[in-house]
């Protein structure tokens, strides 16, 4: 684990109790985001799902976007396993990002290597389809 993720970890959990647990309010949730990158991991862990997407910046260097998911017990209720996205996928993913300015977001829709389209109608657990 590098210095910056255990930083992120570090300020994550000290901003915690500040906000309710499920809050959005980190989110911009009248903005959205399309990105375009290749997958660095996918964290499979409670009580939220990650995937690290490595992204080209405006300098071509890549940048490292944290994306924030649902649950596993609520991505397994809809067909999405810990092995939907694999290391080296290059997918489209949409997000409403961090209000912060900071490369992360909440995941609103995924598109797969394979054309698949994920993600969830209006909060509801219904994949789109």
């Amino acid at each position: 684990m590098n210095f910056k993720r255990i930083a992120i970890a570090l300020a994550t959990l000290v901003a915690m109790p500040a906000m309710a647990h499920h809050s959005f309010a980190m989110f911009d949730m009248k903005k959205t985001v399309v990105l375009n990158g290749t997958v660095k991991e996918f964290q499979w862990t409670a009580p939220h799902c990650w995937v690290q997407l490595m992204v080209p910046g405006p300098d071509g260097k890549e940048v490292e976007w944290s994306i924030e998911w649902r649950s596993p017990n609520q991505l397994t209720r809809t067909g999405i396993r810990r092995n939907t996205f694999k290391p080296g996928d290059k997918v489209e993913i949409t997000i409403n990002p961090l209000r912060t300015g900071s490369p992360g977001g909440s995941l609103s829709k995924a598109v797969l290597p394979d054309g698949k389209v994920l993600g969830f109608n209006g909060g509801s657990q219904q994949p789109l389809e």
